[in-house]
């Protein structure tokens, strides 16, 4: 399972590819993955990313508008920095986020699938899906500061 210094290592590669860059699409190979319905994941496409962080062991991506893509990995997900617009190949790639400068693949190489995708709404979204112990990382409340 990716521990909080992978989850950490994560987001601090991820932010100068994705911070201020618009998400042009979302596209899941695998349904099962996103486990929200509302807000529905189409409303974050065209938005920029404004703010990246944790939530324990989850990746937090907010976009414009207060919403938020909130990635846990479970024991066997990856993420993948690709060329923009990479190919969902294999069984092993649960969804890609396409940006201008690159894509982030997510591949899971465990055959129960595990890992998850919530879209939520502002920060009452954001604790509504903390498990508690381990906080959210600073970051994603400077975010809601600056409001």
């Amino acid at each position: 399972m990716p521990e909080l210094p992978d989850i950490s290592a994560y987001t601090s590669a991820l932010e100068p590819r994705i911070i201020g860059r618009r998400l042009e699409r979302v596209r899941l190979a695998s349904a099962f993955l996103l486990r929200t319905v509302a807000p529905p994941i189409a409303d974050v496409e065209g938005r920029v990313v404004r703010a990246l962080g944790r939530i324990g062991k989850r990746i937090a991506m907010g976009v414009e508008g207060d919403l938020w893509l909130v990635l846990h990995l479970m024991i066997a997900g990856r993420l993948h920095w690709r060329a923009a617009g990479a190919r969902l190949a294999g069984r092993q790639s649960l969804a890609a986020f396409d940006f201008a400068n690159g894509s982030l693949v997510l591949t899971e190489a465990e055959t129960k699938r595990r890992a998850s995708l919530h879209v939520v709404a502002g920060e009452e979204g954001l604790r509504a899906i903390d498990p508690g112990g381990l906080t959210c990382s600073r970051a994603i409340w400077r975010h809601f500061e600056r409001r």
